[in-house]
């Protein structure tokens, strides 16, 4: 247990370990956490514990002791499996027995490679990060050097790195439909203004209108297989003759869609064969690993550039996705995932419905979402997370699914949906959810936290 300093144990009686440890990170850590999407003001400040002490299947145990079942983020989508998968930590703690990184190099990485490439055929070269910002950071270098060409277009969210953040050098919330609005490009060197244009899902004429712009400077079209929607039909052929006429490298960010639906990159499902594909969070269930697949002529294009780092050679990585992978197909987990997601999606619509609770449910199955139609929604928001935990739940307006998530789970997570939206109806029409808030609303798109 870190230990609280003189400065902060007088508070020790009076609050909980949790908020005591948020307010030595507010004086020690920018922003609070090193992740945006778990920063307590995404929740609730002052009502979401933000630090654990132990995970195991679907249960988080917090600083204070109390036991919640994860019906929220499950690591932001990097727990696919669940928490402390016995399959995989086996895997891992074998590794570090056997020494996790030295002079030489791991064989796994090798294997890893072999496994990524049968998975998907199209692909002949594999390079490895370790998170999946810098493995996107890499592929946009890769297909740079390739090319020759600075310019990219690109589609969804990608990441915090120069490359992406520059689209708001030109407009200044351009990425503001991707996910994230408001995000400041302080500190992008100025120089890259207009190298990255966004375009949006099932928008064919947005690409085509930059590619009119920029097509003889553009080295790349970026993009998410799927996300909250469907492919509109047409829509993914159509970027891939796009790239063939242009010669732009298209790479598919698989970094959240990936080990979802199937055993592999989500691309797979729709037939469309990419130039790059990236993969990270549920690759490695929880421990840090990101892959880089490609065709040769265009992954050799590596050699060119200078792509390199220390940390890239441990063995920890590569032996987690594998044991990853091989449990995810031998269980058919991506089945597993849909069927969850689908009885979650259920659950809302279900109880939104019985207690005329104003809500809008979209997402695929294993990562669902859902948003309150009011004008309060964030203190509505705010105010449902709270509700849950105080029925042992995690619970926001986003559902991750795990493989250990079971019926059991759901079904009581189902029974809390019910009574709860049942209470947020009834604070709803009486106008009192401020009365009833004990922390402070959600926050919307990128804020300070101070």
């Amino acid at each position: 247990m870190y230990l609280i300093d003189e400065k902060y144990k007088h508070k020790s009686s009076q609050k909980s370990l949790n908020f005591i440890m948020q307010e030595k990170a507010k004086e020690r850590i920018p922003g609070m956490t090193q992740l945006f999407s778990k920063r307590p003001d995404q929740f609730s400040l002052g009502v979401w514990p933000t630090y654990y002490k132990k995970a195991k299947g679907v249960y988080i145990w917090d600083l204070d002791g109390k036991k919640y079942i994860d019906m929220s983020i499950s690591g932001i989508g990097a727990n696919v499996l669940g928490y402390s998968d016995p399959h995989v930590d086996n895997a891992v703690l074998n590794a570090i027995k056997n020494g996790s990184c030295s002079t030489l190099n791991c064989s796994e990485e090798v294997e890893l490679a072999d496994l990524l490439c049968d998975i998907h055929p199209w692909a002949e070269k594999v390079r490895y990060a370790r998170t999946g910002g810098e493995s996107m950071a890499i592929a946009v270098r890769i297909a740079r050097a390739f090319k020759g060409k600075d310019k990219v277009a690109f589609c969804g969210y990608h990441g915090w790195h120069d490359w992406y953040l520059s689209a708001n050098l030109t407009n200044g919330n351009a990425l503001g439909a991707h996910l994230l609005s408001g995000l400041d490009p302080c500190g992008v060197p100025k120089s890259l203004k207009d190298t990255a244009f966004p375009f949006c899902y099932n928008k064919i004429k947005e690409l085509e209108y930059i590619v009119k712009m920029h097509k003889d400077d553009l080295g790349a079209i970026i993009m998410e297989p799927i996300r909250n929607v469907d492919p509109e039909p047409g829509f993914l052929e159509n970027i891939r003759n796009i790239a063939d006429k242009t010669g732009a490298i298209l790479i598919i960010d698989e970094i959240s869609s990936a080990f979802r639906m199937n055993s592999g990159g989500a691309h797979l499902l729709f037939d469309l064969e990419p130039d790059i594909a990236v993969f990270s969070k549920a690759l490695g269930n929880g421990y840090p690993i990101g892959a880089i697949i490609g065709k040769k002529n265009v992954m050799d294009a590596a050699q060119k550039t200078f792509i390199s780092s220390t940390n890239w050679t441990e063995r920890i990585g590569p032996v987690a996705a594998l044991a990853t992978i091989h449990k995810h197909k031998n269980e058919n987990v991506g089945q597993h995932l849909i069927n969850i997601g689908n009885k979650v999606q259920l659950i809302w619509k279900k109880f939104a419905e019985k207690h005329q609770v104003l809500i809008k449910v979209g997402g695929i199955p294993p990562l669902s979402h859902f948003a309150f139609q009011y004008e309060n929604a964030l203190k509505i928001k705010a105010l449902f997370v709270q509700l849950m935990l105080q029925k042992g739940f995690l619970a926001s307006t986003l559902f991750y699914a795990m493989f250990a998530h079971q019926n059991e789970h759901v079904n009581l997570y189902g029974e809390a949906i019910d009574e709860v939206f049942e209470q947020l109806k009834k604070i709803i029409e009486m106008k009192q959810v401020d009365k009833y808030m004990e922390g402070q609303a959600s926050v919307e798109g990128f804020k300070r936290l101070i």
